[in-house]
């Protein structure tokens, strides 16, 4: 099979793939053109983000903009509503990537996947366009990201970059620190093709030395460990603990942070991310 048969035949399943994942979540995905679409995506944003507030992530000029360069900008309609979106745009030309800069779910849609089927579209779509790659970033400290992310998608850990975006103030991050993991999605990998279908590999339990642990009454706990491989543990509910307990949310960032942050930056490679809340990291040779 030629280099040419075979991208086209990954486009192909991959084409097949997004649309499996759009009709197990009920929902239709399409790229977005108009104004009156991108206007929906302002607004549904507006209420995830900015909660009793008014300010959305993004506005309708800037989509505009997106969408008339040639970038991703993709809505999920149920029936006439739009529930979900995500746009992302190009890196440096020969990186042959996108930036997936924002993803956001409808909460009443919470449980149906529709994230996954909106992901798993914009793969398609890259691959349509001859990428090898889409780049995004996420909240380290949010559990049920770690586990979509790594885990559901298949997506690599590639740095961690601390207070990003500097200070947000929108209803999900708070007064806090806006630290990012950022992930690499290797679109021709075998691994993520089988996660488009459905396949991820659930990750698997590996003998690891605590260097985090805690809970959201107690706080994290820093531990003392010599072991190459080791787990950075997660609080249950970041997001609630942002809200009753800034404070403690905010030692949380720091811990993580200090652990995670610091090895990642020093070369350590993130595994997996498990069921119970937890990074195994690989730190390599210990010094």
């Amino acid at each position: 099979m030629t280099i040419m048969e075979t991208s086209s035949r990954e486009a192909t399943d991959a084409a097949s793939a997004a649309t499996t994942a759009a009709a197990a979540a009920g929902v239709e995905i399409r790229i977005l053109a108009g104004v009156d679409e991108f206007a929906q995506v302002a607004e549904l944003f507006r209420g995830i983000w900015a909660g009793k507030g008014d300010r959305s992530p993004v506005n309708v000029e800037t989509l505009r903009a997106l969408s008339k360069a040639g970038s991703y900008v993709g809505g999920a309609f149920e029936g006439e509503v739009l529930v979900g979106a995500c746009f992302g745009f190009f890196a440096a030309p020969e990186r042959r990537s996108l930036h997936s800069h924002i993803a956001g779910v409808s909460p009443r849609m919470r449980g149906r996947s529709v994230g996954f089927a909106l992901k798993v579209h914009q793969r398609a779509w890259a691959l349509e366009q001859g990428l090898d790659e889409i780049a995004w970033t996420f909240d380290p400290l949010i559990s049920r990201n770690a586990y979509f992310n790594l885990v559901k998608l298949a997506a690599t850990p590639t740095g961690y970059h601390r207070n990003f975006y500097g200070h947000m103030g929108d209803e999900l991050n708070g007064a806090d620190d806006t630290d990012r993991m950022l992930v690499t999605w290797r679109l021709h990998d075998p691994a993520v093709s089988a996660a488009c279908r459905g396949a991820f590999a659930a990750s698997t339990s590996m003998p690891t030395e605590p260097l985090l642990t805690g809970d959201d009454g107690i706080g994290p706990t820093r531990h003392e460990t010599s072991a190459r491989l080791v787990s950075v543990a997660l609080p249950r509910d970041i997001e609630s603990l942002r809200r009753t307990n800034p404070d403690l949310a905010t030692r949380w960032r720091l811990a993580l942070r200090e652990t995670l942050g610091d090895l990642m930056e020093d070369g350590a490679r993130v595994l997996s991310f498990d069921r119970s809340g937890a990074y195994t990291i690989d730190r390599g040779e210990v010094q």
